[in-house]
């Protein structure tokens, strides 16, 4: 019996062998490895090995109270987006999945165009509505329900508002993925067989579409984990996270092996939450079998 061939892969209908998939994909895997794997690694290394192998650092970031609260805060920041964002993207995605023709191309903008549009320019935005004598502070004056600007910028809701808005996106697409995968047979048999709106909407139409949602949580949290340009603009002090914390530590205090502790252990987080999830969850069923 011959030896079986070796696997190979397909890309525009040919079919390459893994050698020259390999040499394909050599000019990106060295960009990823020179700007992102390289400055990493070189960050990690400064985090154990200056000025003494040491794991004072790490030890560091959890011992002083003050940076607890930063990872703290970075953790229930993120858990409030991901809620809010769910919430907002829920009704988002189902009136995508129940649209056809112009109205799914106008919904379709309406959520793609936003990710075109720099993550600054939507943060000043924000900046302008919630200021003191922004749009939203006059608009309550207008309406009575104020009869002085409040603080609305600078707080941690507005931040998780702002977060909220950049990173819906990422929760709408895999939530309208998911419903549009659902048969429309599915939820008129259950109406049929005498089930209630909420029932069908408990048993059938919210299991299919939780790979969806799932996907989507994780995006968003893992994504608001690292965020930065929002937070430091329209958070303050209080509401620093740690993201924003690296950089202080970066820029300010000249404190690389400490900004590498905080960076390694977020990046432990992540990956342990990334491994959970895909232990819970089998990502085949959000990106389809090869």
């Amino acid at each position: 019996m011959s030896a079986p061939r070796p696997s190979r892969f397909r890309l525009g209908g040919r079919r390459y062998s893994p050698a020259a998939s390999l040499a394909l994909a050599a000019p990106f895997l060295l960009l990823v490895a020179i700007i992102f794997i390289l400055p990493l690694a070189t960050l990690l290394h400064e985090s154990l090995f200056v000025p003494a192998p040491t794991t004072e650092h790490y030890a560091r970031a959890f011992a002083e109270p003050v940076y607890l609260r930063v990872m703290l805060r970075t953790l229930r920041i993120a858990a409030l987006v991901t809620a809010l964002a769910l919430l907002l993207a829920w009704p988002m995605a189902w009136v995508m999945s129940r649209s056809r023709g112009l109205g799914l191309a106008l919904l379709a903008a309406a959520v793609l165009l936003p990710l075109w549009t720099s993550v600054l320019v939507r943060t000043y935005a924000w900046m302008v509505l919630l200021q003191r004598n922004g749009v939203v502070n006059q608009l309550l004056q207008q309406l009575g329900l104020t009869e002085a600007p409040i603080r609305l910028l600078y707080t941690e809701g507005a931040v998780v508002l702002a977060m909220a808005h950049v990173l819906l996106p990422f929760m709408v697409l895999p939530i309208y993925s998911a419903l549009k995968g659902i048969p429309e047979d599915y939820p008129r048999a259950a109406q049929m067989l005498g089930a209630s709106p909420w029932a069908t909407f408990r048993e059938v139409i919210w299991p299919l579409a939780l790979p969806g949602v799932t996907s989507g949580c994780l995006m968003v949290f893992l994504l608001a984990l690292g965020f930065f340009v929002t937070p430091a603009l329209i958070g303050g002090p209080q509401q620093m996270m740690i993201a924003t914390l690296v950089s202080q530590q970066v820029r300010e205090m000249l404190d690389w092996p400490f900004a590498g502790a905080l960076v390694g252990i977020l990046l432990v987080f992540v990956l342990a939450l990334t491994l959970l999830f895909k232990r819970a969850v089998r990502l085949d069923r959000f990106v389809g079998s090869a």
